[in-house]
């Protein structure tokens, strides 16, 4: 049996506070326009999703602050690590999270960066900010399921 095309991905980055600090409610896939050392750099695994955002500015969808690391081996122009890169999105895809990020307490940020094949993309995700009393209660109950979790294999331990 041979590997399934489709399914090739590579993860490259994720933003592992998303979770934590937001609600999760629309994921979607986009593509990134970017230059041929950054995704050399990329293919290094030299990216940070920490603080970036998506912005949606003249019927375009924007990253911000996603820090790719320029590529070791280039001479000159090299892009600023931190520059604005368009996000490659349908025209449709844009108009749905461009309305539904302007609801009061909405946000669209960037979940996690892989190739796909050979193309770079992006899982960006339309969420809502958590209150601190929201991460408290996600803490709390992690904190339950894995006690029951060990309490049960401490059981299963036993009988045997």
């Amino acid at each position: 049996m041979g590997k399934d095309k489709d399914n090739e991905y590579k993860t490259i980055a994720t933003n592992r506070q998303a979770g934590f600090n937001y609600e999760i409610l629309e994921k979607t896939e986009a593509g990134l326009a970017l230059g041929g050392s950054e995704v050399k750099s990329l293919r290094e695994g030299r990216a940070n999703l920490a603080d970036s955002y998506v912005r949606f500015k003249n019927g375009e969808a924007f990253i911000v602050n996603l820090h790719i690391s320029p590529y070791s081996h280039v001479s000159f122009n090299a892009p600023e690590p931190e520059r604005m890169r368009k996000l490659l999105l349908t025209r449709p895809e844009i108009a749905r999270l461009s309305v539904a990020i302007e609801r009061k307490g909405f946000t669209c940020i960037p979940l996690r960066l892989y190739f796909k094949r050979s193309w770079a993309k992006v899982e960006i995700a339309v969420c809502r900010g958590k209150k601190q009393f929201d991460r408290r209660d996600a803490i709390k109950e992690r904190m339950q399921k894995r006690e029951i979790d060990r309490s049960v294999k401490r059981d299963a331990r036993k009988k045997f």
